[in-house]
């Protein structure tokens, strides 16, 4: 049999691919084969990337989702009314970006970065890709201290670490955004950046909340990222991405970030929606198989920076709707398994009257007490622990008349307690008057309050502190560590506080 030499083969080869196609280099310009719901087919442009900014006529920019064989899937950042097919069609070069700096903050900007809040330019020369690989496990450190969201069901119970990624979840209208909104007005003074990322909700509601973030005057150190229900689903879709590079700019620096993505379950529906008429495949649920890679990608850059690079931090809160309480469904479950925690937020809890809304029975906090002051920690040690029990006899009490004294004393401290973790929207409490709120309810001394006055006899307690033992309260904001001496002096307090509640309650009777 005669033996093929390689020269021969590749001499062969050489000659057939010699006048292949006759390829001119054009490859930086191509044309529309078909166009519609915002999605365009483009041939001509082979050398085309994943990711990349194309231009199309009348300033439109799309960019490049799918790379098929013989044409290239994009999805256009504007109106698609304007383009029809044979347009021509340029590459940029430039994966999609968005401006970053601190030029941004106070603004209200769209997934592009564009200003729509009447304040003229956005004045940076700096930009960022929107995607990134996520920083890998040495360029972190272990997340160890606290940020604090001013709501005392979450700083004592389920506590947040500058770095972690929690989940807020619930069904609809249970106050999930509350939370977040909170957590931003809570940064004040505390040198956090904060970005809010609105994704598939009404123009009106998200003009409500820059306004009431300006009342606040939160509004100095937070830039919102809107890409509203009217939007075409790729901006919804590169919203998050474009606010978490807004955010990464930030951290680099050294910074301290809290970002809230508001909320995932309408940025799958925007993913799905794209994929769909790019003629992907749909798998589970109908959502395409990638979708948990879409937002492992993108919670998986939040991190806490090692000190050798510089020790910033960029802490994710995402937020996913459920239905009907079902956590079990299939967005929410891929959330949950990115996330280090999540806070539960359940519609009954909320329709009795407890504000916030948080199941400190299925929430849980990951990162857990590293999170945590010591003081924090010394006054919330068992605070999960009796609430769990307060629940179980509080069931158990609805058969049974006769309640034995220990029964009935855990149920009348559950009750305090519950009482005692209702927070109004809008008004976080430092780390110091939460300490002192849940060191009263650790230590006995709500047991002489009834349980419809806790709310008045806290806001007296935290008055008090502030005037007569202003030390004390410096001292824990200050230390985070309740020494014997600082005890004697919040006893001392505390005893003052009950004496005179005892008194009026004499007084009224």
């Amino acid at each position: 049999m005669k033996q093929i030499r390689p020269e021969e083969i590749s001499s062969l080869i050489k000659e057939q691919i010699k006048n292949y196609d006759q390829k001119i280099h054009s490859d930086d310009v191509g044309y529309v084969i078909s166009v519609g719901d915002g999605i365009a087919m483009v041939q001509g442009i082979d050398q085309a990337m994943s990711s990349e900014l194309l231009m199309f006529p009348h300033g439109v920019m799309g960019m490049v989702m799918n790379l098929e064989e013989d044409h290239i899937g994009a999805v256009l950042l504007g109106s698609d009314t304007q383009i029809k097919e044979g347009d021509e069609v340029r590459r940029t070069g430039r994966i999609v970006e968005v401006p970053v700096g601190d030029a941004l903050l106070g603004r209200v900007v769209n997934a592009l970065g564009q200003p729509i809040d009447d304040k003229g330019d956005i004045k940076t020369q700096k930009t960022r890709p929107i995607e990134r690989v996520a920083p890998g496990v040495m360029a972190r450190r272990s997340v160890y201290q606290p940020l604090m969201t001013g709501l005392k069901v979450i700083d004592s119970m389920i506590p947040i670490g500058k770095g972690q990624r929690e989940l807020i979840i619930g069904d609809r209208e249970t106050g999930k955004t509350a939370i977040a909104v909170d957590t931003i007005i809570n940064q004040k003074g505390k040198n956090v950046y904060c970005i809010y990322v609105a994704i598939g909700q009404k123009e009106s509601t998200v003009a409500r909340l820059a306004a009431r973030l300006e009342e606040a005057d939160a509004m100095k150190y937070t830039t919102i990222v809107d890409a509203s229900a009217s939007e075409s689903a790729p901006l919804q879709y590169i919203a998050p991405y474009a606010g978490c590079a807004i955010g990464e700019e930030w951290m680099e620096q050294g910074k301290d970030v809290l970002i809230i993505y508001d909320d995932l379950s309408k940025h799958a529906v925007a993913y799905r929606t794209m994929s769909l008429l790019l003629k992907r495949p749909p798998g589970r649920e109908a959502y395409p198989g990638d979708v948990f890679y879409l937002h492992s990608r993108l919670l998986e850059r939040a991190a806490k920076l090692s000190d050798e690079l510089g020790g910033g931090s960029l802490t994710a809160l995402p937020i996913i709707e459920t239905q009907a309480g079902d956590i079990s469904a299939y967005i929410p479950t891929n959330v949950i398994s990115i996330t280090d925690g999540q806070i539960f937020l359940q519609a009954d809890l909320f329709a009795s009257g407890q504000r916030p809304a948080v199941d400190s029975g299925l929430s849980v906090s990951r990162v857990g007490s590293a999170a945590q002051t010591k003081a924090m920690k010394e006054v919330s040690s068992s605070l999960k622990l009796d609430l769990a029990q307060y629940n179980e006899m509080l069931s158990f009490a609805q058969f049974g008349s006769d309640l034995d004294a220990s029964t009935r004393k855990i149920i009348e401290h559950g009750a305090r307690l519950t009482a005692l973790l209702k927070q109004p929207q809008y008004r976080p409490l430092s780390m110091a008057d939460q300490v002192l709120s849940l060191y009263a309810a650790k230590y006995g001394y709500l047991d002489a309050v009834k349980v419809e006055d806790v709310a008045s006899f806290e806001k007296k307690l935290h008055t008090l502190f502030a005037t007569k033992y202003p030390e004390v309260k410096s001292e824990i904001e200050e230390k985070g560590v309740l020494s014997k001496e600082l005890k004697e002096k919040i006893d001392a307090g505390m005893k003052e506080a009950v004496d005179s509640y005892t008194l009026m309650q004499g007084a009224a009777e």
